[in-house]
Protein backbone atom coordinates (compact mmCIF):
# COMPACT_ATOMS: atom_id res chain seq x y z
CA UNK A 1 0.00 0.00 0.00
CA UNK A 2 1.40 2.99 -0.98
CA UNK A 3 0.47 6.06 1.87
CA UNK A 4 0.99 9.53 1.96
CA UNK A 5 0.54 11.35 5.41
CA UNK A 6 1.00 14.66 5.47
CA UNK A 7 0.28 17.86 7.63
CA UNK A 8 -2.09 20.70 6.01
CA UNK A 9 -1.17 23.35 8.48
CA UNK A 10 0.90 21.51 10.95
CA UNK A 11 4.21 19.42 11.02
CA UNK A 12 3.45 16.09 11.57
CA UNK A 13 5.37 14.57 14.20
CA UNK A 14 7.62 11.39 12.96
CA UNK A 15 6.50 9.04 15.75
CA UNK A 16 2.82 10.01 14.80
CA UNK A 17 3.47 9.66 11.03
CA UNK A 18 4.67 5.85 11.68
CA UNK A 19 2.01 5.03 13.95
CA UNK A 20 -0.40 6.67 11.36
CA UNK A 21 1.58 4.85 8.19
CA UNK A 22 1.47 1.17 10.46
CA UNK A 23 -2.28 1.21 11.08
CA UNK A 24 -3.33 2.37 7.85
CA UNK A 25 -1.03 -0.54 6.14
CA UNK A 26 -3.35 -2.90 8.18
CA UNK A 27 -6.32 -1.87 6.07
CA UNK A 28 -4.37 -3.34 2.98
CA UNK A 29 -5.44 -7.05 4.63
CA UNK A 30 -8.86 -6.27 4.37
CA UNK A 31 -9.24 -5.01 0.76
CA UNK A 32 -7.23 -7.68 -1.31
CA UNK A 33 -6.50 -4.98 -4.29
CA UNK A 34 -3.32 -3.52 -5.36
CA UNK A 35 -1.76 -1.36 -5.72
CA UNK A 36 -3.29 0.58 -3.07
CA UNK A 37 -3.27 4.30 -2.34
CA UNK A 38 -3.95 6.23 1.06
CA UNK A 39 -3.77 9.72 1.46
CA UNK A 40 -4.04 11.09 5.12
CA UNK A 41 -4.08 14.13 5.98
CA UNK A 42 -3.85 16.19 9.30
CA UNK A 43 -4.60 19.33 10.35
CA UNK A 44 -5.29 21.11 13.64
CA UNK A 45 -8.91 23.26 14.18
CA UNK A 46 -9.90 25.10 17.30
CA UNK A 47 -6.37 22.92 19.27
CA UNK A 48 -7.61 19.78 18.12
CA UNK A 49 -5.77 17.01 15.49
CA UNK A 50 -8.37 16.65 12.58
CA UNK A 51 -7.29 13.24 10.41
CA UNK A 52 -8.97 12.83 6.86
CA UNK A 53 -8.09 9.79 4.86
CA UNK A 54 -9.34 9.18 1.60
CA UNK A 55 -8.79 5.57 -0.35
CA UNK A 56 -9.58 5.02 -3.65
CA UNK A 57 -11.10 1.86 -4.43
CA UNK A 58 -12.54 0.18 -7.98
CA UNK A 59 -14.45 3.15 -8.40
CA UNK A 60 -15.41 4.22 -4.99
CA UNK A 61 -14.05 6.24 -2.19
CA UNK A 62 -13.52 5.73 1.25
CA UNK A 63 -13.23 8.54 3.31
CA UNK A 64 -12.98 9.12 6.96
CA UNK A 65 -12.64 12.26 8.96
CA UNK A 66 -12.28 12.55 12.55
CA UNK A 67 -11.17 14.87 15.08
CA UNK A 68 -10.01 14.54 19.00
CA UNK A 69 -7.39 16.23 21.51
CA UNK A 70 -4.89 13.94 20.34
CA UNK A 71 -3.38 12.79 16.94
CA UNK A 72 -3.47 8.97 17.59
CA UNK A 73 -6.79 9.12 19.31
CA UNK A 74 -7.89 10.85 15.96
CA UNK A 75 -6.16 7.94 13.88
CA UNK A 76 -7.74 4.85 16.18
CA UNK A 77 -10.98 6.48 15.26
CA UNK A 78 -10.27 7.15 11.46
CA UNK A 79 -9.48 4.10 11.16
CA UNK A 80 -12.25 2.13 13.31
CA UNK A 81 -14.42 4.48 10.53
CA UNK A 82 -12.87 2.69 7.74
CA UNK A 83 -13.27 -1.05 8.84
CA UNK A 84 -17.04 -0.31 8.75
CA UNK A 85 -16.91 1.41 5.61
CA UNK A 86 -14.47 -1.52 4.35
CA UNK A 87 -17.48 -4.03 5.57
CA UNK A 88 -20.07 -2.11 4.07
CA UNK A 89 -17.78 -1.98 0.49
CA UNK A 90 -16.92 -5.95 0.81
CA UNK A 91 -20.72 -6.78 1.86
CA UNK A 92 -21.80 -4.85 -1.61
CA UNK A 93 -19.18 -6.68 -3.88
CA UNK A 94 -20.62 -9.73 -2.22
CA UNK A 95 -23.97 -9.16 -3.15
CA UNK A 96 -23.32 -7.59 -6.15
CA UNK A 97 -21.19 -10.59 -7.75
CA UNK A 98 -23.58 -13.41 -6.18
CA UNK A 99 -26.47 -11.85 -8.16
CA UNK A 100 -28.50 -11.37 -5.88
CA UNK A 101 -29.59 -8.18 -7.08
CA UNK A 102 -31.46 -8.13 -10.76
CA UNK A 103 -28.95 -6.27 -13.45
CA UNK A 104 -25.69 -6.38 -11.50
CA UNK A 105 -27.61 -3.71 -9.08
CA UNK A 106 -27.42 -3.99 -5.76
CA UNK A 107 -29.26 -2.35 -2.82
CA UNK A 108 -27.45 -2.35 0.51
CA UNK A 109 -29.77 -2.60 3.32
CA UNK A 110 -28.74 1.07 5.20
CA UNK A 111 -31.56 0.65 7.92
CA UNK A 112 -34.72 2.31 5.60
CA UNK A 113 -32.08 4.44 3.62
CA UNK A 114 -33.26 4.19 -0.05
CA UNK A 115 -33.84 6.29 -2.72
CA UNK A 116 -37.12 7.73 -2.66
CA UNK A 117 -37.27 10.22 -5.24
CA UNK A 118 -35.89 11.35 -8.05
CA UNK A 119 -35.18 15.02 -9.19
CA UNK A 120 -35.04 16.17 -12.59
CA UNK A 121 -33.27 19.85 -13.23
CA UNK A 122 -30.87 21.27 -15.55
CA UNK A 123 -27.75 21.65 -15.09
CA UNK A 124 -26.88 25.58 -15.82
CA UNK A 125 -23.05 26.70 -16.89
CA UNK A 126 -21.75 28.67 -14.05
CA UNK A 127 -18.79 29.86 -12.05
CA UNK A 128 -18.07 27.94 -9.20
CA UNK A 129 -19.03 31.52 -7.18
CA UNK A 130 -22.17 31.71 -8.54
CA UNK A 131 -22.64 28.32 -7.92
CA UNK A 132 -22.11 28.79 -4.17
CA UNK A 133 -24.68 31.89 -4.31
CA UNK A 134 -27.29 29.78 -5.54
CA UNK A 135 -26.92 27.31 -3.00
CA UNK A 136 -27.02 30.05 -0.12
CA UNK A 137 -30.09 31.26 -2.24
CA UNK A 138 -31.57 28.06 -1.89
CA UNK A 139 -30.75 27.40 1.45
CA UNK A 140 -29.29 23.84 0.47
CA UNK A 141 -26.16 22.14 1.47
CA UNK A 142 -24.63 21.27 -2.01
CA UNK A 143 -25.63 22.22 -5.57
CA UNK A 144 -24.80 20.70 -8.89
CA UNK A 145 -23.88 23.13 -11.82
CA UNK A 146 -21.64 23.08 -15.29
CA UNK A 147 -18.65 24.76 -14.84
CA UNK A 148 -18.35 27.50 -17.23
CA UNK A 149 -14.72 27.34 -16.81
CA UNK A 150 -13.84 23.26 -17.62
CA UNK A 151 -17.17 22.56 -19.24
CA UNK A 152 -17.78 19.60 -16.76
CA UNK A 153 -20.34 18.87 -14.17
CA UNK A 154 -19.42 19.99 -10.30
CA UNK A 155 -20.97 19.66 -7.25
CA UNK A 156 -20.11 23.09 -4.70
CA UNK A 157 -20.75 21.98 -1.04
CA UNK A 158 -20.32 23.46 2.38
CA UNK A 159 -18.56 21.98 5.04
CA UNK A 160 -18.56 21.37 8.83
CA UNK A 161 -15.96 24.21 8.86
CA UNK A 162 -18.04 26.99 7.12
CA UNK A 163 -16.01 26.71 4.16
CA UNK A 164 -17.33 25.51 0.80
CA UNK A 165 -15.64 22.82 -0.83
CA UNK A 166 -15.63 21.82 -4.82
CA UNK A 167 -16.01 18.38 -6.49
CA UNK A 168 -14.38 18.25 -9.57
CA UNK A 169 -14.42 14.67 -11.45
CA UNK A 170 -11.18 13.31 -12.76
CA UNK A 171 -11.07 13.18 -16.57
Amino acid sequence: MEINVRGKNIDVNPAVKQYAEKKLSKIDRYLRQSPLSCQATFSTERGNYVLEVTIPLNGYLLRAEETAHDAVTAVDMVIEKLEKQIEKYRTRIFKRDKGDAPNGSFREDTGGGRIAKVKKFPVKPMSPEEATMQMELLGHDFYVFRNSETGSVNVVYRRKDGDYGLIEPEE
